[in-house]
Order: structure tokens, then sequence, then C-alpha cells
């Protein structure tokens, strides 16, 4: 049983050496532990430390792609170097490298594929009042949306198993941690939160300059998986509340209208009109969007047998694809 640690990297050349120091060096039920470094474009000495550190598997990007982007590299890559398990921890050392072996205990137990450490935000001191409430939301509305029992759904601390890994396509650069968790939970994976401990802040996040940022790319994120994976769904919603608003005015220009007081009113007719035109439309476009889910399905389920047979030809060379972005 093989754990590959992956730590996405920009610009990690202060924190990195103890993010490193802190993995485990033996877990029971692992055989081997080897770390990967996704060096995502970084202009310090990030790739220095991680050398000095050891660390013999690097991946690196020319330019800054964004985290979404780093994180499905070192996926691919990990898989490559025949991880049977893989963890996601970040370069800062937010988290504590000790928790690694609790973190893929349900994944070797097959109680999991996926498993998200949960940072306990509403007592953690290291969050501040807007954090924690961002957070909170953040996380039910992720709950709401994909039906996976998350408490903190943009924490990055994740083990994932290898058929789990195959089997996700992320596609954001920003971020990974919400559309990973809608894919998931609608690929019926099956997801675990434990608690885990965090580390003092060493700096300000580099993924957001400020809080409303981040929530509307988050937002804009998770409207576009949600649309992705329950269209139908999606644009049923959006065409009930326009239909619903077209058959107000309408009801109200028959009501005046066999009051004998609809000449005068046949604007709400052409306003109900117009609103249920487009709901119809909205709806359509739902149906059609179904169908292409069919479709993507039908693609992803031809992806993950290419990716296998791609990992079965290369695995055994043991060696990372430089800046490969799978």
């Amino acid at each position: 049983m093989k754990l590959v640690v992956q730590i996405p990297c920009f610009n990690e050349g202060a924190t990195l050496a103890t993010t490193l120091a802190e993995i485990p060096q033996k877990i029971e039920g692992i055989d081997e532990i080897e770390i990967l470094v996704i060096d995502d474009g970084s202009v310090d000495d990030t790739i220095e430390v991680a050398k000095t550190n050891g660390v013999k598997q690097i991946c690196r990007h020319g330019a800054n792609r964004g985290l979404g982007r780093a994180f499905r590299t070192g996926l691919h890559n990990a898989l490559v170097l025949g991880a049977d398990i893989i963890v996601n921890t970040d370069g800062d050392g937010q988290y504590v490298g000790s928790d690694i072996a609790k973190l893929v205990q349900p994944v070797l137990s097959g109680q999991a594929d996926i498993v998200i450490g949960d940072r306990q935000t509403a007592t953690n001191p290291e969050f501040g009042f807007a954090n924690k409430f961002m957070q909170w939301l953040g996380s039910r509305v992720v709950r709401s949306l994909s039906g996976a029992n998350v408490p903190d759904a943009v924490s990055g601390f994740r083990a994932i198993s290898r058929q789990a890994a195959m089997d996700l396509n992320i596609l954001s650069t920003f971020s990974y941690t919400i559309e990973m968790i809608i894919q998931a939970a609608n690929k019926q994976m099956a997801i675990v939160s434990l608690p885990v401990e965090t580390n003092p802040k060493t700096r300000e996040s580099r993924l957001y300059k400020h809080i409303p940022q981040f929530v509307a790319r988050q937002a804009v994120g998770t409207i576009r998986m949600y649309a992705m994976y329950r269209p139908m769904r999606f644009f049923f919603y959006i065409g009930a509340v326009l239909s619903a608003s077209g058959i107000a005015p309408i009801l109200r220009f028959v009501y005046l209208y066999f009051s004998g007081d609809g000449d005068g009113n046949i604007q709400s007719l052409v306003i109900g009109s117009a609103l249920l035109t487009m709901g119809f439309m909205v709806l359509v476009a739902g149906l059609l969007s179904d169908l292409v889910s069919q479709n993507r399905q039908l693609t992803e389920l031809a992806l993950a047998r290419i990716r296998a047979m791609e990992l079965d030809g290369n695995a055994q060379q043991g060696r990372v694809t430089k800046g490969q972005d799978s």
C-alpha cells in the first residue's frame, strides 16, 4: 500500500521545510510513503528547499496556473507514481502533519473514497468572525447542493483513494475544494469528514485578496458545477420562477378583463406572456442540458478507462511528468 503526499506550492520556500518535517515517515497499514511537490510557477526557492529536504518527486508549472490546476497535476502524477492513497496538504504548514495517519484510515478500511479534514472553524482561534461565518454559510450551501455532509467544505487537507482520483476531473483554475465535493457526491463516492488540528497561521492566503473576492469566485464555481451535474433541476428552478412570475400578471389581466377593465391593463398580459415564454425556454434549455449531461457522463467513463490504460503503461517508470496538467 503506497501513500503519496502531494503538496501544491506557490512561493512556499519560507514554510515548506516545516511542512515536510511534519509528514510522518511511517503509518500503520502503509508500506511506502512518498512526497510529491507541485511547484505552480514559484519565483522563490521553493524547489531548492524541496530538494534540500529530500523530496525526489517534483513537477513544475512554468507559470502560475492556479491552485485547481496544480491540484489536478498532483493527482495525475501521484497516480503515475503508483499511489493507492493520495493525501493533499498545503505548503504553508496550516495542517498538522501527524493528522495524515488519521486521515488515511477510513480509506484504508474501505469506509471512504474521500476523507476531508475538518478544521473545526467554529472553535478554531485561527479564524476570525468573518471567516467563521462565511465558512459556515458556504459549507451549508455546499451540503444543500451536493447532499454530502461536509462541515468544512473548503478544507484542502484531504485523503483520496486511487479509484476516486482516477474518476475526478477538476476543471477550475481557482480552487478544487467545492468542485471536488460536488463531483464526488454526484458520482456516489463515500465522503467522510474527520476533525483535524491546525498550526498557527504563517501568512495570509495567496488564493484571494479579500473575502468578497473569495466568495464571488467560489459562488461562480459552485453554480457552474451544480448546473453541470444537476442541469435539469438547476434550470427547472429558474424556469419555475419565471413561469410563476408570468402567471401572476396574466391572472391579473383575466380578472380585470372579466371585471370590465381589461382594455387599460393590456401591459399585464404582455409582461406575463413574455415571462411565461422565457420560463418555457429555460425549461427546454434544462432538458437539452440534461441530455448533454448524459453524454458528458459517457465521456467521463471513457476518460477514466483511457486514464487507467495510460497509468498501466507508465506507472512502472515511477517518474512524474514535468508540468503535466491532466
